[in-house]
Formats: C-alpha cells, sequence, structure tokens
C-alpha cells in the first residue's frame, strides 16, 4: 500500500511536499495509518485530535493515546475537548452533526491562527460507499450521489482510493497500533448499520465492489460536469444580474420542461429549502415571496427576483453640509458653482432651500413630490407604478427630507422646489455614491 499511496499522492497531491499539514487524528485505525503514511513520506505536519467528551473514559484514553503518541514521534499536537451534547441541544441538531460542526469550526480556527496551509483527514473508499448510501436512503439529486471529494477547498484526503481491508492490512503489516472506537460495533447509528449489514452484502455479491463503485462514482461525476455546462447555458439565456439580484425571466424559463431542475441549481445555494413552494410560485400571482434565512425571491408580473432580506432601519439624520455619511447609503456634500454634471446618483439643490438638519428614511405610502423637471406634485407611489418599480426596488427606496419636503427619491428623481434658479445662488452638490453603478 505504501508504494501505491506514494505514487497516489505524487501525481494528485505534489503540492503538498512543502506546505504546513494539520492531519486529523482521532486514535482509530484510518488516521493512525494516514499518520504513519505521512511520517515516511517526511511531511511537514502537525496532529488535530477533538475530545467530544461523548465515550467518558474512553474519549480521554483516545486523547492520552494521541499525545503520547505524538509527543513520542515528536510531532506537535493540537487537542480540543469539546461539550458536545449541550452543543447539540443548544442548536438542535443531533450528536454526529453537531460534533461535525465543532471540528471543523476547530479545524479551520487552527489553520487560520497557526498558519497552515491545509487539514488532512483519512477518508477512504469504505466511507464513500457508506456516505452514497446514506445520501440515498434519504432522497437526493445527483450531487448528493457523487461521493466524498478528494480536495474541498483547504481539506484534503488522499485515502480515498483505499479500502478499509487494505488499511487493515497495512497496520497489521507495520505492527501498528491505534484506538478502538466502541461505538463502531453499535447499530445505532445509520452509518454503523450500512456498514455492517448492507455494504457487506454488496462485497459478496462482487468481490470488487469498492471498484466497481468508484467507476460509477466517475461516470457520475462526468455526468455531474454535463449538468453543470447546461445549466450555465441555460442560465446565461434567462437570468440576468441587476444591482445585487438575480431576475428569472418567468417565460423564457418556462421553455424548458425540465424548468424545475434548473431554478433548484440556481437557487439551492441560497438556502431554500421549501422547494415545492419555490417550483409553484412560477404560476402564483405577483408579489407572493418565499423565504431562506437571508434571501426573498419574489414573483414580480413576468419575473422571479431573487435579493437579500432587507434589514430593519431607523432614520438617519444629517446635521450640516459638512457632515457626510455611508450608512445607510454613502453620501457626499460639496459647494458647488457648476451645475453641469447632473445624473440619477448627483443632484444640485439651492442652499437657502434646505433646511438642515436633513433625514435620510424609508419612504411612506403618503409620500408625495414634486417631480424634477414636471408641473404639479405626484405620490411617491404612483412615481414607481409608473417607473415599473419591482416591489424589491420600492423595499429599497429611500427618501432624502428636508423639513418634511421630500427634497430626493435617492438615486431616481429628485425634487422641483431645491432646484437652483440660477448659478449665483449658493448651490450644494448632493453625490449618491452608488457602488453598484461606479
Amino acid at each position: 500500500m505504501f508504494q501505491k499511496f506514494k505514487n497516489h499522492i505524487h501525481s494528485n497531491f505534489s503540492f503538498l511536499q512543502d506546505k504546513k499539514l494539520l492531519v486529523a487524528t482521532s486514535g482509530g485505525l484510518d488516521s493512525m495509518v494516514l499518520v504513519h503514511l505521512f511520517e515516511k513520506l517526511n511531511f511537514n505536519f502537525a496532529l488535530l485530535h477533538c475530545n467530544f467528551q461523548l465515550r467518558n473514559l474512553e474519549s480521554d484514553a483516545d486523547q492520552k493515546f494521541v499525545s503520547n503518541y505524538a509527543e513520542q514521534h515528536k510531532i506537535p499536537c493540537f487537542i480540543k475537548n469539546f461539550d458536545t451534547i449541550n452543543y447539540s441541544e443548544i442548536h438542535k441538531l443531533s450528536t454526529q452533526v453537531a460534533a461535525r460542526n465543532l471540528r471543523y469550526n476547530w479545524f479551520y480556527e487552527i489553520l487560520e491562527q497557526e498558519n497552515f496551509d491545509y487539514i488532512i483527514t483519512a477518508h477512504h473508499a469504505d466511507d464513500v460507499a457508506e456516505t452514497f448510501m446514506i445520501n440515498l436512503s434519504r432522497g437526493t439529486g445527483l450531487e448528493g450521489l457523487l461521493g466524498i471529494p478528494s480536495k474541498n477547498g483547504n481539506i484534503i484526503r488522499p485515502m480515498l482510493p483505499f479500502s478499509r481491508k487494505e488499511i487493515e492490512n497495512y497496520a497489521s503489516e507495520n505492527q501498528l497500533q491505534w484506538r478502538e472506537d466502541s461505538s463502531n460495533a453499535s447499530d445505532k447509528y445509520v452509518r454503523n448499520k450500512i456498514r455492517h449489514h448492507i455494504v457487506p452484502v454488496f462485497k459478496e455479491i462482487n468481490d470488487s465492489f469498492l471498484q466497481s463503485f468508484q467507476n460509477t462514482l466517475e461516470h457520475l461525476n462526468q455526468q455531474q460536469s454535463l449538468v453543470d455546462d447546461a445549466v450555465l447555458l441555460v442560465y446565461e439565456k434567462v437570468v440576468s444580474e441587476e444591482k445585487k439580484q438575480l431576475k428569472i425571466n418567468i417565460a423564457a424559463l418556462l421553455n424548458y420542461s425540465n424548468y424545475k431542475a434548473y431554478l433548484y441549481q440556481w437557487l439551492h445555494k441560497y438556502g431554500f429549502t421549501a422547494w415545492n413552494d419555490v417550483y409553484d410560485l412560477v404560476h402564483s400571482q405577483s408579489g407572493k415571496q418565499i423565504f431562506s434565512e437571508n434571501y426573498v425571491l419574489l414573483k414580480d408580473r413576468e419575473y422571479l427576483l431573487l435579493s437579500q432580506k432587507t434589514t430593519d432601519f431607523e432614520a438617519v439624520v444629517i446635521h450640516s453640509v459638512t457632515e457626510n455619511t455611508n450608512f445607510p447609503l454613502n453620501f457626499s456634500f460639496c459647494n458647488t458653482s457648476n451645475i453641469s454634471n447632473q445624473n440619477k446618483n448627483i443632484i444640485f439643490v439651492e442652499e437657502s432651500k434646505l433646511q438642515f438638519p436633513l433625514t435620510i428614511r424609508k419612504w411612506n405610502s403618503g409620500d408625495y413630490f414634486y417631480p424634477a423637471g414636471m408641473q404639479g406634485k405626484k405620490k411617491v407611489s404612483k412615481y414607481f407604478k409608473d417607473e415599473k418599480f419591482t416591489l424589491f426596488q420600492k423595499q429599497q427606496a429611500f427618501i432624502l427630507e428636508s423639513n418634511n419636503k421630500i427634497v430626493w427619491i435617492i438615486g431616481h428623481r429628485s425634487d422641483e422646489r431645491f432646484k437652483p434658479e440660477n448659478t449665483n445662488q449658493n448651490i450644494i452638490q448632493i453625490t449618491y455614491n452608488n457602488e453598484e453603478n461606479s
């Protein structure tokens, strides 16, 4: 196995040779074989060990075993104790998910604090098969069947081509010591049930089951690549990106009979889970919305609009012309005599017509103003309707106000009442520094 592992590292992970590595080490068979292999290859690495305090004295013995090994072999070692049960109860997670979250959060913390480059884990071929079957049993799409990636950001898994049997043989041949986790013998967890009762049946049916399974995964990954290409091509035809907002053309989307698959591929990374509601939104009445934790998906006439949730906000007061602001919008004021540069993000007002303090606030349903270049007043809501504002645009609209009079629907239309009569007056240039248009 050593030569096979060495060739695998040379072919696929040669970039690790001069890096600082963290090897996740439980003290069990898989991780101790990994540590031994990395020692023989002279990698620069430290050990990471988590004590989740789930097996009482047994967990403490695992910690001591790893600590002693590190000391005997002069390997740096980081150890962390977790109150996993308490964490799982507070965050309403299963014990396994809680342990995983704690483990990887701490791994990344050490990676950054101690200036390491990669985290190495001992996942192997049997783990991949078990994960596949777990996801299959729960119901999943193609992505859930693709297995465990050999490289995922800073996480490297160099033992994926190797079976548990190969690892056991290597440990026996090299007379390695390791700790047995008693919980691995229990069928309490789904993974153990699959490991003990399902995978052995497949291996009995096919002696080369793991190799055949890896071939299947390779085919699935190739098909996922085709899916990714199709998703991108349709995205370019159906979706536009405007001011931190995705705009999905419903008519164009419905040209594709499998439109639900495209919606899933585009939107799942935004945290949506109620997929039937998302799919039904295509045929819903205008104004209906679906929410994830941080995003909202809106049906607005011919489009689905995806945007981040807006935060509640109290009015901001500007006390003088010398006071700039960067929340909720980035504003600057200056005196000028040149009014030739006016656009939707710059307005010019006569200083004598302004009464400080000015206020930046959200618009209200009863607001009205006198649109620049027009005679008479107009309700802000009517202006939005005439300009075909989406619901999102209305929610994100801000008003600049002076003495209860609207000076500007910021970034859209100024008010005629504050317009300079001539250049002999003291003129203030107000600039909205809109990063999206800069």
